[in-house]
């Protein structure tokens, strides 16, 4: 039961500690449970920053996009604070920027929610309204992924992985080289997808015990190995 296998995954969660030697910066515009994610980082070892200050986030070896709410509301706070123009730079760089749940939504083109609005444009594709026949939306609990392609962000990751989502969206990228990990309810739907040094999940890696926190200790043993 997947109940029983969570309470093992907390019980091993620190088989994760690792010196990874990284700086990651957690973008501070407002939106998203920023604090469980930089206590997530700091579990795996790495060092977080959680900041709006744009010099600390250049300094950063990778960058995490956290986030909650509405595609637009989301899209707004990031212009305010010139964080859409810093991601930009900052993947033009190579360097590795992790977007998780509206933050993994807000790489892409665009979204239908609401009246909708453009996106950062890091990943070709729109977000749409998950299709879920018979389902109550949003999507919340645990659900299995399955990996359609391979990364290093992936590593040490059993196949499938089961993560916390919580959802009414999904991303629908235009390159399906571009998708890691499908999940499913109701219909199939990208989970993990990347592109380049740019990498999202739909779910919560700070709340999906032992595999979220290797998701995360992947990403920042990937940002320490990234030429700066």
């Amino acid at each position: 039961p997947r109940r029983a296998r969570r309470a093992v995954d907390e019980g091993d969660a620190h088989r994760l500690m690792t010196a990874a030697g990284a700086t990651i910066g957690i973008v501070d515009y407002g939106a998203g449970n920023r604090r469980s994610v930089e206590k997530a980082v700091e579990r795996v070892g790495a060092c977080a920053v959680l900041t709006a200050d744009h010099d600390l986030l250049r300094a950063a070896d990778g960058l995490i996009l956290p986030g909650v709410g509405a595609f637009p509301a989301g899209m707004e706070l990031l212009r305010a604070g010139g964080f859409d123009e810093l991601l930009h730079e900052r993947a033009a760089a190579h360097v590795p920027i992790f977007g998780a749940c509206l933050g993994m939504q807000l790489l892409f083109d665009g979204s239908t929610e609401h009246d909708g609005a453009e996106g950062l444009g890091l990943i070709p594709g729109t977000v749409r309204h998950l299709e879920a026949p018979g389902l109550k939306l949003p999507h919340i609990g645990w659900s299995d992924v399955r990996w359609t392609g391979a990364s290093p962000l992936l590593d040490g990751l059993p196949d499938p992985a089961v993560f916390y989502h919580v959802h009414s969206y999904v991303p629908h990228p235009d390159d399906e080289a571009d998708v890691l990990g499908v999940s499913e309810y109701g219909t199939p739907f990208a989970s993990v997808v990347a592109r380049g040094s740019v990498f999202g999940a739909q779910f919560h890696p700070e709340k999906s015990s032992v595999h979220g926190l290797r998701m995360l200790a992947n990403f920042a043993a990937l940002a320490a190995r990234t030429p700066a």
